[in-house]
């Protein structure tokens, strides 16, 4: 896993939050994002009491909003869901809770046939089938501590 740049990618919210840190040259040269991750970045400066952290995630909503294709969470996504949520059922997983965002830009970049970009590929485990997943960098390996917090933290 981890082969495609050239071309058109959907990022994940993971992608998106540390795309200052991700090297280009591992990233498609047309980037796009699910409107789920655009709500999930759209919700990130109210989930921060901090007045530093807040403005921080509001300029990253900003340049995210004007420079990065949203697509819209349509039909063909919510009928390209049901193969996703299928897909992870038969892997003794639950489609739901916690990892039902994830699934649903998963289930956006299958709709769209686009490779989906994350760091956290084993929040997709049972869709590699399905779609392409690229992780850029190997989030497993990098080193953790201030500031490295996992995308839902982040938020």
């Amino acid at each position: 896993m981890a082969e495609a740049p050239p071309g058109r990618g959907l990022l994940d919210t993971s992608v998106v939050i540390d795309l200052d840190a991700i090297d280009p040259a591992r990233l498609p040269a047309e980037l796009a994002i699910s409107a789920i991750t655009l709500a999930e970045l759209a919700a990130g400066p109210h989930a921060t009491s901090g007045e530093d952290e807040r403005a921080r995630r509001q300029d990253r909503l900003q340049r995210i909003e004007s420079g990065v294709e949203s697509l819209p969470f349509d039909d063909s996504c919510a009928r390209a869901y049901g193969r996703v949520y299928a897909a992870v059922a038969s892997t003794g997983r639950k489609a739901r809770g916690p990892r039902v965002l994830d699934l649903l830009i998963a289930a956006t970049a299958l709709a769209h046939e686009l490779p989906l970009y994350t760091r956290d590929p084993d929040d997709l485990r049972g869709l590699a089938t399905l779609l392409e997943i690229v992780a850029p960098d190997n989030r497993a390996e990098r080193e953790t501590g201030p500031g490295s917090a996992d995308a839902e933290e982040e938020l």
